[in-house]
């Protein structure tokens, strides 16, 4: 009994051995495949919205006019207030560099010096 035991051990372990010839490691998963994965892969990439460049408080001649201006990084935008909490313009740009504009209004320049065209009142010249 004591030899016949370990010879049917090696016997079944042999067996199960040969039963998968296969060498790769089976995986089981309760997830199925996105149905979508295919379209989702050919999209087009998504431009994350800018970061914050500078928030200024602009002093601008004629008229020691105050405007509050927000600039955004890659220069295509900018928001415009007359008033600190007041409502907010978007100046948008195809490219950077050119002019910000939107809703009447024009911007060139920088966080530091900038011109400002405002619907109705002229051009400014600003320093921040």
């Amino acid at each position: 009994m004591k030899k016949l035991l370990p010879s049917i051990v090696a016997v079944s372990l042999l067996a199960l051995t040969a039963c998968n010839s296969n060498k790769d490691p089976e995986v089981v998963s309760s997830v199925s495949e996105d149905p979508q994965a295919a379209e989702i892969a050919n999209r087009a990439p998504v431009e994350l919205p800018p970061s914050i460049k500078a928030e200024k408080s602009m002093r601008c001649q004629p008229g020691n006019a105050l405007f509050f201006v927000t600039f955004f990084n890659g220069d295509k935008q900018a928001l415009v207030r007359t008033e600190k909490t007041g409502p907010a313009t978007k100046l948008t740009a195809v490219t950077a560099g050119d002019p910000l504009t939107g809703e009447g209004w024009t911007l060139t320049g920088t966080p530091t010096s900038a011109k400002i065209t405002q619907p109705g009142k002229g051009e400014f010249t600003c320093k921040g």
